[in-house]
């Protein structure tokens, strides 16, 4: 079969991995099936524990963004892994939230909450790129992130996920232009419309706006995780070598549907 993709005998770091319904397991899956070595990073020890048996063989590591020198240990065991060789992509697949408050108008978002929610789903992304630079392959480097569809929707329950997923797609044009200055190394996002999975349970009304956007889907069927991978397979591979700086949207035709004639005469009936 022909290697398309170009993907066979990379090395790949992945963040992220949680479980069977996670982005990073989908994103992990479709790079070994094309032949690229997996390594793997989570959160805790007891993280690694509960998803040993999803990632076989490959390397997997322990590191929590909010301690700057797990970063650093990090990069020191993945050198260690990669001995001479270049690591040639890092996924981001990373993203927290602490909705404990309850539903809260978007300016009594508390302190705390907001900053710890920059910190692991935003600053992280900068932290790793500047920890991994070194052994990211200057020629062929490639990082992705996972976004959001749009942060131009204020979703009530998303809250203030919303405005640091929007600090996450900006930081992507400076850490490109940043790297430009001696590499090759390329900084893009995928941003799906809702998913279903482990992390997307844990945000207040998650299901019913969920519902929502799978009948607003122009195909009338949610997006699914794999189609995510795919894309974020597509843009780790030298095949999308030209991409930089972007935020791919898979949605389904869902920013495009909103004015649905089935969607408003259900609303109308509702309202009578």
């Amino acid at each position: 079969m022909t290697d398309f993709l170009q993907l066979a005998g990379r090395s790949v770091l992945v963040f992220g991995l949680a479980n069977r319904k996670s982005v990073a397991y989908h994103v992990g899956k479709v790079l070994t099936e094309a032949g690229a070595k997996v390594l793997y990073s989570v959160r805790s020890p007891a993280r690694a524990e509960s998803v040993r048996k999803l990632v076989g063989d490959s390397p997997l590591f322990i590191c929590d963004f909010e301690y700057p020198e797990q970063i650093e240990q990090l990069q020191k065991d993945v050198a260690t892994e990669l001995g001479d060789d270049k690591l040639q992509g890092l996924v981001h697949s990373v993203a927290f939230a602490d909705y404990s408050a309850g539903p809260l108008p978007f300016e009594q978002t508390p302190r705390q909450a907001f900053l710890q929610a920059v910190d692991v789903s935003c600053y992280s992304l900068l932290a790793v790129s500047n920890a991994f630079r070194p052994i990211l392959d200057p020629e062929t480097g490639s990082v992705v992130t996972i976004s959001i569809s749009t942060t131009r929707m204020a979703a009530e329950n998303y809250g203030y996920m919303a405005p640091v997923k929007a600090a996450l797609d900006s930081s992507l044009c400076f850490l490109a232009k940043s790297f430009s200055t001696d590499s090759k190394v390329r900084f893009n996002a995928v941003c799906p419309g809702l998913l279903k999975t482990s992390a997307s349970a844990g945000i207040p009304g998650y299901v019913d706006s969920y519902l929502f956007a799978e009948q607003a889907t122009l195909r009338r069927e949610a997006v699914q995780t794999p189609e995510v991978a795919d894309t974020v397979a597509f843009l780790l591979s030298p095949r999308s070598s030209g991409i930089n700086t972007q935020g791919l949207v898979i949605d389904a035709g869902m920013s495009v549907n909103y004015f649905d004639r089935d969607i408003v005469a259900a609303y109308q009936k509702g309202s009578e």
